[in-house]
């Protein structure tokens, strides 16, 4: 499966270089872009035009656990809007997919089900100028789920992903850096009423090239921490995430964004106090993820 996912990605990256090539001929303009989808998992600060909607679909699924086989997914159905400058609206249901078997720690599950709920406000701090090549938003997501996003299980759980989002364009309309700073808190019900809470911490930084006007390609590298507590309390484990990212304008009002991360390096704290490589409780081994977004 893994390897099929490999050779499809690569395919698809081989036919959009080789379409947009052709367009992307004869001193075609390199047109102002929309940053927040450029770079992948990372998000650029843009927020879109004044008074423009969107409707989209976001993939998220992580691979591979320590054993067994693993595999979930995450999509958004999402309607976003733009009421003025500064400000981004966005919400939308949430599916989740599940495909586990002989997992150590999950039970087995194949299903597919309606998990929640999601909205999210984008504020734009730093609008990018002619005195500055840099731009900052500040992005709020609360996320309630009735479906565990690891183990598929029935819960309740409400989470708040907090992201400083910002972008540097290093080249005109061409090449960008892009740069993340995460916190996200989570809290689920137990089955004996009470709350366990956990929380997320992550930095990221990402380069997008516009090879042609339509098609951008870039890499991305993500530091994740995970730790027990809302506030950071007890540190559980980390993990380095790198990885491919693909931009493509299929038309004037639709695009795709590609992402595909691997986990290289990372540290995982068993109970008895030994360290375990790689983190493969909190996270997977792979993760990848897809859009596609139509503006009206």
């Amino acid at each position: 499966m893994r390897g099929a996912l490999w050779r499809y990605g690569l395919a698809l990256v081989a036919a959009a270089s080789m379409t947009t090539a052709v367009r992307g001929q004869d001193g075609a303009k390199f047109y102002e872009i929309e940053t927040k989808y450029i770079f992948g998992f990372t998000e650029g600060s843009g927020i879109g035009l004044e008074g423009e909607k969107e409707v989209t679909t976001e993939t998220v699924a992580g691979l591979s656990k320590r054993d067994g086989r693993y595999s979930a997914s995450e999509t958004k159905l999402e309607f976003e809007m733009t009421p003025n400058q500064y400000v981004q609206l966005e919400m939308g249901a949430l599916v989740a997919s599940h495909n586990i078997s002989a997992v150590t720690g999950l039970d087995d599950r194949n299903e597919v089900a309606l998990s929640g709920a999601f909205g999210e406000l984008r504020y734009l701090l730093l609008d990018r100028g002619p005195s500055s090549p840099l731009a900052v938003t500040l992005s709020l997501e609360p996320e309630w789920h009735r479906i565990d996003e690891t183990s598929g299980a029935r819960v309740t759980n409400y989470g708040l992903e907090t992201k400083v989002n910002a972008d540097l364009e290093i080249l005109k309309n061409r090449a960008y850096l892009g740069f993340n700073l995460l916190y996200e808190p989570e809290a689920t019900r137990n089955d004996f009423g009470g709350w366990a809470k956990e929380s997320k911490g992550g930095v990221s930084t990402a380069l997008a090239y516009r090879v042609t006007p339509e098609l951008t390609l870039g890499g991305e590298v993500w530091y994740l921490r995970h730790y027990d507590g809302s506030l950071f309390n007890s540190f559980t484990g980390d993990a380095v995430f790198v990885g491919p990212t693909l931009y493509l304008r299929l038309d004037r009002k639709t695009f795709m964004t590609a992402a595909w991360n691997v986990q290289v390096a990372g540290h995982e704290y068993a109970d008895d106090g030994s360290t375990l490589h790689l983190n493969l409780t909190e996270f997977t081994r792979h993760r990848a993820k897809l859009k596609f977004a139509h503006e009206f």
